[in-house]
């Protein structure tokens, strides 16, 4: 698998003033990578759209070249011990597990490796322990994927060699042993005088680990009879690490699956946390990766004189390039300016490294012509995938990490190749926002959702407007918590995008990067999580929908997800005319209200929110404006939907599936503009930004401002 040239990560997203951004790069170059600081306008390559826009930025990071090396990475997660184990061998060995796979590949997977010891599954099926010198024993019958075995590896003082599994389905020994002619060895050939090595579980050692696809459950390993190792996978559910019952500890590497089904399991409780012992496993992944673990190159500490905004740190080196972003938040407490920007960095994390099933090559063409980001997902599925992606093995995957190279989050990545328009969602979407501020000249601080959930309110407080970009998808418990209580508090919440505040997701408790999503009951999406593990590992709360947490959209900004269709827009048509409302349209005369635009060539498209009474908290919610699916391009979310017939509307499915543009006032003094769409920022910069959608968010924002 081919590496690409040049590419690097930061070791945060966001930073404030005195904090300091590490980056580390891997560079193929020959001669030394040079690094350039940019603060980011537009990322959007379109040439019929505002382009690339970058400016200098080197007044707070003077260029500097830096010497490359290659820096590499292994996938797949496994556990290791934090110390050897020692044991000296003069009588029986006993290796036991339980365990069971979810596929056969091509290689061998590594159930467990110590010594001179490594017990694996090979590509046939069969199990084998390999031994010194080529020495090994097997099973003469494949296993079966997805049911559970139990596995016995044993060596007699006298050199006999017993290997058992154990179909957990038939409760009985219907794997025959094949012996391959070794029924007994020289011991002490094997174990010449003490075993003194690190323990690994669900990989081997070495350059290529081997790493296992599936489940394992209650290792322990015994010497004259006597427990040296043993470790409960029951305990300590949400810890990146395993306590041992006996022996070393263990760590987790690329952080496999916790609060998974184990054999155990009988379907009479669903949540983890009430009964442990039936999720006494973890779930393991060749593909899973984390974190790159790469040595840092450079750093940039934050001076307190830069700006709050977007930041691209580029690097290059012999005509191949890549662009970091992060951003640059205010100091807490000290807002320089009276709007603030919520980046969606959850959701660009959750996204991260998105393949796409409709990518084809002949999206390359575009890509060189509009001079775009050159890498994507696709190309390199071995840097790590999302989780809108699959494991090798077909289950979901459900953890994701910025620390590593994510291709999406790059400015002039395109996410539709094959779009007419400009085919950008997230980051790169979100510029049409960004964009648009500096072309209006009102100035904005950045805030994130790191900060919005460390920090809680008072990320954002003090600010009299908080305004989203496209697409805030995923949320936290405590970022949500902090935007009601910021609107509630009297604040101004504008939400600009469409299926926002939609999926719960959790941080780990000890390495907040890292982040966990169950897709449980229903939703729109990629996968589907499997029965009993619909609770998250991280904190042992429920997963899947907000809505399904009794914290549906609607609640916070009046509107909630309806209705998805292919990256396609239409316009709005004003239906509101109450004189109190006009100051939203003053200077539009139009009731079509973004017919045009460079996402999906219509502000209302892709992913639709709508006003639904029953969800909402009761607000005097007013509909400014709608639009309506007339040529039947979009489907109502699973949510919505009862039978082949019904939906929880109770009226017509073409009512439903619309956009809704509301406005509406908090008991004490907050307000709430929604537009219901993830492609209305599409629309600002049309025609130079001079259009029916850049003038009404212009009167929004000065409204919320007061400017």
């Amino acid at each position: 698998m081919q590496d690409v040239f040049i590419a690097g990560y930061s070791d945060k997203l966001s930073a404030r003033p005195g904090e300091t951004v590490t980056f580390s790069v891997s560079s193929r170059a020959r001669e030394a990578f040079r690094a350039t600081l940019f603060r980011s306008i537009s990322a959007d390559p379109n040439p019929d759209g505002p382009g690339i826009i970058e400016d200098d930025a080197s007044t707070y990071f003077k260029p500097s070249s830096f010497a490359s090396r290659y820096q590499g990475f292994t996938p797949g997660s496994f556990a290791q011990s934090t110390t050897d184990l020692q044991a000296d061998i003069n009588a029986d060995l006993v290796i036991k597990l339980w365990f069971m796979p979810t596929v056969l590949i091509a290689a061998d997977q590594t159930l467990l490796a110590w010594g001179t010891v490594s017990i694996i599954l090979d590509p046939q099926g069969m199990i084998t322990v390999k031994l010194l010198d080529g020495m090994s024993v097997s099973t003469s019958a494949a296993i079966k994927c997805n049911h559970w075995h139990s596995l016995e590896f044993k060596v007699s003082a006298s050199g006999v060699v017993a290997l058992d599994v154990k179909s957990m389905m038939t409760a009985k020994a219907d794997i025959e042993i094949a012996n391959n002619g070794h029924t007994e060895f020289d011991i002490a050939q094997m174990f010449p005088v003490s075993v003194k090595a690190q323990v690994r579980i669900a990989a081997g050692f070495g350059d290529a680990p081997c790493c296992f696809n599936g489940k394992i459950e209650a290792p322990e390993i015994l010497v004259d009879g006597s427990l040296i190792a043993k470790w409960d996978f029951a305990q300590s559910i949400s810890s990146l690490s395993v306590k041992a019952h006996t022996g070393p500890d263990l760590l987790l590497r690329n952080a496999p699956t916790r609060g998974v089904t184990g054999r155990k399991w009988d379907a009479t409780e669903f949540c983890w946390r009430h009964k442990p012992d039936h999720y006494a496993a973890i779930s393991f992944h060749d593909d899973d990766i984390y974190d790159f673990e790469w040595d840092s190159d450079f750093e940039l500490m934050i001076p307190e004189d830069m700006p709050s905004g977007i930041y691209i740190m580029r690097i290059e080196a012999e005509g191949h390039y890549d662009a970091m972003p992060f951003f640059v938040c205010p100091p807490l407490g000290k807002r320089r300016a009276d709007l603030c920007v919520l980046v969606s960095t959850f959701t660009y994390t959750i996204y991260g490294n998105h393949a796409r099933p409709d990518f084809a090559p002949s999206w390359l063409e575009k890509i060189s012509s509009w001079k775009a980001y050159p890498n994507n997902p696709s190309q390199y599925r071995h840097y790590g995938l999302s989780t809108y992606n699959n494991h090798t093995d077909g289950s979901g995957i459900c953890h994701a990490s910025h620390k590593r190279v994510l291709f999406n989050l790059r400015p002039g990545y395109l996410t539709f190749g094959n779009a007419t328009c400009s085919g950008l969602r997230h980051f790169q979407a979100d510029s049409h926002l960004i964009a648009w501020l500096h072309n209006q000249n009102i100035d904005y601080d950045i805030i994130t959702d790191d900060e919005l959930d460390r920090d809680g309110v008072a990320a954002i407080e003090g600010y009299k407007a908080v305004v989203t970009g496209s697409h805030p998808e995923y949320h936290t418990s405590e970022t949500l918590d902090a935007l009601r209580n910021y609107r509630d508090s009297g604040g101004g919440l504008v939400y600009l995008g469409g299926n926002g505040f939609y999926w719960r997701i959790v941080r780990h408790p000890e390495d907040p990067a890292l982040l966990e999503i169950r897709r449980s009951e229903d939703g729109l999406r990629a996968w589907a999580s499997e029965p009993g593990e619909y609770y998250n590992a991280f904190d042992g709360s429920y997963g899947g929908l907000w809505r399904r947490n009794g914290r549906p959209p609607q609640k916070l900004v009046g509107i909630g997800f309806t209705a998805q269709g292919n990256f396609v827009g239409m316009p709005y048509k004003r239906v509101c005319y109450d004189k109190n409302m006009d100051w939203v349209f003053d200077g539009i005369n139009d009731d079509l209200l973004g017919d045009f635009g460079f996402s999906g060539h219509g502000a209302a498209g892709f992913e639709l929110d709508r006003r639904d009474e029953k969800l909402d908290d009761g607000e005097d919610i007013t509909i400014l404006a709608q639009s309506y699916d007339e040529d039947n391009r979009f489907i109502l979310v699973p949510e919505e939907m009862l039978t082949h017939l019904t939906n929880l509307s109770g009226g017509p499915e073409a009512d439903v599936k619309r956009a809704d543009m509301v406005y509406f006032k908090t008991a004490n003094g907050g307000q709430v503009f929604a537009v219901g769409s993830i492609t209305f920022c599409g629309s600002l910069p049309w025609n130079n930004y001079e259009n029916n959608v850049s003038k009404l968010l212009r009167n929004v924002v000065r409204k919320f401002v007061g400017s």
